[in-house]
């Protein structure tokens, strides 16, 4: 299996990282020191598994795990506060370690882990919109959550898309059609450099040659190019 530890203390890390290259069946091992680091990870070490300190600056464990796109890694929390147990459990987590644990407590909750992974199954394609929630967003040093809920539409900007919500209009390194691949059928493209959440749209006005305008709830106009319109009007009318 492959695990990433997450922890904002290097000694933590490197003595979790000690104990389980003592075990079966671990393949790869990789450290984050922050939940920053921990995302920018995700996609090219591909954890099975996540070990995650609970508190850390800026992102708790707790809001790393519900930022976790889908497949997520299974999640075991490892914190020296039990303060947190039932809000590790909430975020779906298969076991809670107390520091300072042992290799046979360490070894207790990998078994739970091997018996999660035996019976986990591909989720479909739709499922990376369902399961996840929020959007981590860092700009000059400043951590900032967007949930999918606030998020009305999404615009390129060179190798950026900007999140517009009603109040703050956050910019995230990623190209709009890796970010729909994560959000799943609840955000559909409806322009070369537009994408909108089909549940904020409040109407759609007709413009010149086939192209029309989304006005979302909230007022603003998002433009609909003849390329996508079809699809977004035949996904609003189902």
């Amino acid at each position: 299996m492959r695990i990433l530890i997450v922890d904002d203390e290097q000694p933590a890390r490197d003595k979790l990282q000690r104990l389980l290259e003592q075990e079966d069946g671990v393949c790869a091992l990789a450290q984050a020191a922050d939940a920053v680091e921990a995302l920018a990870m995700l996609e090219s070490f591909k954890p099975d598994v996540a070990f995650l300190d609970i508190q850390m600056p800026e992102i708790s464990g707790i809001e790393l795990a519900a930022s976790l796109p889908a497949p997520a890694p299974l999640i075991v929390f490892a914190t020296a506060y039990d303060q947190f147990a039932i809000a590790a459990f909430d975020a779906n987590a298969i076991d809670y370690l107390l520091k300072p644990y042992d290799r046979a407590r360490l070894q207790r909750s990998l078994s739970r882990v091997r018996e999660r992974l035996a019976l986990r199954r591909p989720p479909p394609a739709f499922d990376a919109g369902q399961s996840l929630r929020q959007l981590l967003v860092s700009e000059r040093g400043v951590t900032r959550i967007v949930t999918l809920d606030a998020l009305e539409w999404i615009e390129t900007a060179d190798n950026y898309v900007i999140l517009h919500t009603a109040t703050v209009h956050p910019l995230l390194r990623q190209t709009l059609a890796g970010l729909l691949d994560r959000l799943g059928p609840r955000f559909v493209r409806c322009h070369r450099r537009a994408a909108v959440q089909l549940a904020q749209v409040a109407r759609v006005e007709a413009r010149d040659k086939g192209d029309c305008e989304l006005v979302l709830r909230s007022g603003t106009r998002v433009p609909c190019s003849r390329q996508y319109s079809a699809a977004v009007l035949a996904l609003l009318s189902g």
